[in-house]
C-alpha cells in the first residue's frame, strides 16, 4: 500500500518502530525482520522525504528534529489505523500472528509454559515466542507484547493487570531445620543463614503478621546471594539456608517433603501475578485473549490444569 508521494506505509511502520525503540536491532526484533532491512527502509524513507530523520552513532540512534516532528504527526494516525484493523478483526474467534511473551525462568517452567501449551492448542494459527529471563526486560526494546511478573510491581510506565494473588512461605529443608532450635517467632531466626534473592528491592527485610495481629519486621543476615528464583529454591532444598518462596515455587518441594514451612502461624504479605504490557498502544486481541485465558488458568485447581 503506497501513500501520496509514493511513501510506502510499511516504511512508516518501520520508522515508528525505530523511533520507539531507539535501536535498529530492537526495531527489527519487534517487526520480526532482519536488522539490515530496517536500515534499508529508513534510508529509503529519508531519501523520499529529503530529510534526515535519525542521527546515528556507533552506540545509539536518536531522532532529528524533523524525525520527531514526523513521529508526532504519524503516531496517532498509525495508532488509529491499527485500532481500525483490530476492530475489523474483532469478530474472528481465531487468533493469528505472533505472541511474544516473557517471564522468569522458574515461573515459565512451573506455570506459564503449560498454560501456553494449552493456549497454543486452542489457537493453531498463532505462533508463540516465549522468552525467559530473571531480569526485568524492556518490553519496547525487546519487542515483547506481554510479560508475566510476580511479586510487587515497582513504579513503571507500563500498564499492568493483576491476574491472581499468592501466598509466600518461610521455608527450609528438613536437614537444615534439624540443626536449629525450634523458633517461637520470626525474630528468633534473624541470625540464621539466609538465602537472599537479589532481584527483590529488600531481600533481607521481611514483615510477618502473627497471632492476635502481632507484627514483626525481621532483618536477616545472608552469606549466600542469588539472582534467580530457581537457583534460590535449589539452595534452600539443599540445606544451604532458609528463605521465602512463593506458593508456585514451593508447592512441589512441600508436597515431596524437600521443603518444610517454618512458623506457619506467622504470615507474610500476599503477592500477585501481573500481566504487564507496553503503555500508549492499542492492546492487540491476542494479548487480551491470553490475559483472560491465563487469569482463568491460574484460578483452576492444580488437578484441572493441563
Amino acid at each position: 500500500m503506497a501513500l501520496p508521494g509514493r511513501i510506502d506505509l510499511n516504511d512508516l511502520l518501520v520508522f515508528q518502530a525505530l523511533a520507539e525503540t531507539g535501536s535498529f536491532t530492537a526495531a527489527a526484533r519487534r517487526l520480526g525482520v532482519a536488522t539490515a532491512k530496517v536500515s534499508v527502509e529508513i534510508g529509503r524513507l529519508e531519501d523520499k522525504l529529503g530529510l534526515v530523520l535519525f542521527s546515528r552513532t556507533t552506540r545509539r540512534v536518536a531522532m532529528s528534529d524533523a524525525g520527531q516532528a514526523l513521529y508526532e504527526e504519524c503516531r496517532p494516525l498509525l495508532q488509529g489505523l491499527g485500532e481500525a484493523l483490530e476492530r475489523a478483526g474483532a469478530g474472528k474467534d481465531e487468533l493469528s500472528g505472533a505472541l511474544r511473551i516473557s517471564t522468569t525462568v522458574d515461573h515459565a517452567s512451573l506455570s506459564l509454559a503449560p498454560a501456553l501449551a494449552e493456549f497454543a492448542r486452542l489457537h493453531p494459527h498463532l505462533s508463540i515466542d516465549l522468552r525467559t529471563s530473571d531480569r526485568v526486560l524492556d518490553l519496547v526494546e525487546e519487542g515483547i507484547d506481554l510479560t508475566i511478573r510476580l511479586g510487587w510491581l515497582r513504579d513503571s510506565s507500563q500498564r499492568a493487570v493483576k491476574l491472581a494473588g499468592f501466598e509466600q512461605y518461610l521455608l527450609a529443608s528438613p536437614a537444615f531445620l534439624a540443626s536449629l532450635p525450634a523458633p517461637a517467632s520470626p525474630q528468633d531466626l534473624a541470625s540464621v543463614d539466609w538465602i537472599a534473592l537479589t532481584l527483590m528491592p529488600t531481600p533481607l527485610t521481611w514483615r510477618f503478621t502473627g497471632p492476635g495481629g502481632a507484627v514483626q519486621t525481621v532483618h536477616f543476615k545472608s552469606r549466600i546471594r542469588v539472582d534467580a528464583p530457581g537457583a534460590m529454591r535449589a539452595l534452600v532444598e539443599s540445606g544451604a539456608g532458609m528463605s521465602v518462596l512463593d506458593a508456585f515455587s514451593a508447592a512441589e518441594g512441600m508436597r515431596t517433603g524437600r521443603l518444610v514451612r517454618l512458623l506457619p502461624e506467622w504470615s507474610l504479605p500476599d503477592a500477585g501475578v501481573h500481566a504487564v504490557y507496553p503503555s500508549g498502544r492499542l492492546v492487540p486481541g491476542k494479548v487480551r485473549s491470553f490475559i483472560d485465558f491465563y487469569r482463568l488458568y491460574l484460578a483452576r485447581p492444580s488437578s484441572a490444569k493441563a
